[in-house]
């Protein structure tokens, strides 16, 4: 039961206390470049939740079993990194092939996974923290969660404001970050679900 319940803490922190964006400051890039329309922000969410789980996944297992037992661990961010281009680049062949409105519409975002630094983040604080494998899938799990929550709220918001009064000087970029800072603020109302 223990097992369980540290289980949902590792989600709950990964995706709304230590938010890998709100919090941590991982992922800008998609987070504000996708983020004008929710389906799309939804589309790129799911994407980005498959490629952190996975990664999460292979990369500890590689870690595990391969770089610690062969004293390699210095190459762990490299290794990484080439983990996390050949996952984006299987999903990015998967959407190309069955959701080509997706694939269209993520446009050069979908291949920016690869560099994103959220998905490196994470594999690196699952080793950092010492997570045996099944506690790095769920930290994954639920920071991509997280990611996917806070894109899709932040687009939600971006297709209201453009219905909105806003002085020229806001207009665009200084009114998104303005939102995305409002919306770092809110989620630290998270910080006593620890």
């Amino acid at each position: 039961m223990s097992t369980i319940m540290e289980l949902l803490t590792i989600m709950i922190t990964a995706s709304l206390v230590n938010n890998v964006v709100l919090s941590q400051f991982l992922g800008l890039c998609p987070f504000l470049g996708v983020s004008k329309k929710t389906d799309t922000a939804l589309g790129m969410g799911l994407a980005a939740t498959f490629v952190i789980t996975l990664a999460s996944a292979v990369c500890g297992l590689i870690y595990k079993y391969i770089l610690t037992p062969l004293d390699l661990t210095f190459l762990q961010t490299i290794v990484f990194i080439m983990v996390i281009a050949m996952l984006v680049q299987f999903v990015e062949m998967v959407l190309k092939k069955y959701v080509v409105s997706l694939y269209k519409s993520l446009g050069v975002y979908l291949p920016l996974i690869t560099t994103n630094c959220a998905v490196l983040g994470v594999a690196l604080l699952n080793v950092q923290d010492e997570y045996s494998i099944l506690q790095s899938i769920i930290n994954g799990f639920g920071t991509a969660i997280g990611f996917t929550i806070a894109i899709v709220i932040l687009a939600g918001i971006r297709e209201k404001i453009c219905y909105n009064d806003i002085p020229e000087s806001f207009k665009g970029m200084p009114i998104v970050l303005i939102t995305a800072g409002l919306m770092a603020i809110a989620f630290t109302g998270f910080a006593g679900l620890r």
